[in-house]
């Protein structure tokens, strides 16, 4: 194999392509980071933390001459033009559902020649899928899920997350809202309709900050809704699953089916 293909020297403006580099071996080639990036561990010692979410340290990101950055999302518009301008090689990807994150992962695996690698680990966590949803088969009923993105106004989950709660053995609640890409298109605009929908299970992921349970169960006329009835709020941090790469393809999907395989388990019990 010729470890010489492709860009030698990137800078990663999220953490999925950071995490997924590693994972392909080939994180040699990293010589920036974003400041959110925790996975995988050790990793913000290894790097120079060069960019927020919407912006970034353009002279350093510059002085380390990359030859390609790679970031994500229509949010990043700004950034990617900053970076343009300043002559450098720029690749903004919008996956939003999960067959266009497993799309975003084979692009980037082919651009530093690693796409046996990534071919590889991407049959494994279909099967990982399949073995899953054959299980959730099996359970006499399916959770309903509230998932919320972030509080503030309330933003329901995006499409991937949606399709991994599904995945996972349970039931979105804001199914027609997952189907919009954009964050201010899932925004819920009446507070009590969550609660008319009656989910059994509420999943907190606020996006960088700590999820608040007995903030949401607090919520006016929310306290007839099951998930808050019976104490069944949980966090699952926006690092694991709102990542559009492979932590949220296996550690945020393994969270949601645990949680969902406990209610299960305490149904039959009831």
């Amino acid at each position: 194999m010729n470890t010489n293909r492709g860009p030698q020297r990137i800078v990663c403006l999220t953490e999925e392509t950071t995490e997924w580099l590693y994972l392909l071996g080939e994180e040699r080639r990293i010589v920036g980071i974003s400041g959110y990036t925790v996975r995988p561990a050790g990793v913000r010692q290894a790097h120079p933390r060069i960019a927020s979410f919407l912006d970034g340290k353009i002279e350093q990101i510059i002085a380390l001459k990359p030859d390609l950055v790679i970031g994500f999302s229509d949010m990043q518009a700004e950034l990617a033009n900053k970076l343009i301008r300043a002559g450098l090689q720029v690749l903004i990807t919008n996956q939003r559902s999960i067959e266009e994150i497993f799309d975003t992962l084979r692009l980037v695996a082919g651009m530093v020649g690693a796409s046996a690698k990534g071919d590889a680990w991407e049959s494994k966590t279909k099967e990982a899928f399949k073995a899953m949803q054959l299980t959730s088969q099996n359970w006499q009923a399916l959770p309903k899920v509230y998932f919320e993105e972030w509080d503030e106004p309330m933003i329901s989950a995006i499409q991937w997350v949606s399709e991994l709660i599904s995945i996972a053995g349970g039931t979105d609640i804001f199914p027609e809202l997952a189907t919009q890409s954009l964050g201010k298109n899932r925004v819920i605009t009446d507070p009590l309709e969550p609660a008319h929908r009656l989910p059994d299970i509420i999943v907190g992921s606020w996006c960088g900050k700590k999820f608040r349970p007995e903030k949401v169960a607090a919520r006016a006329a929310w306290q007839n809704v099951p998930a808050i009835k019976k104490e069944n709020l949980f966090e699952i941090k926006s690092c694991d699953i709102l990542q559009p790469g492979p932590a949220a393809l296996t550690d945020g999907l393994a969270q949601l089916h645990a949680i969902f395989a406990n209610w299960h388990a305490k149904n039959l019990n009831d």
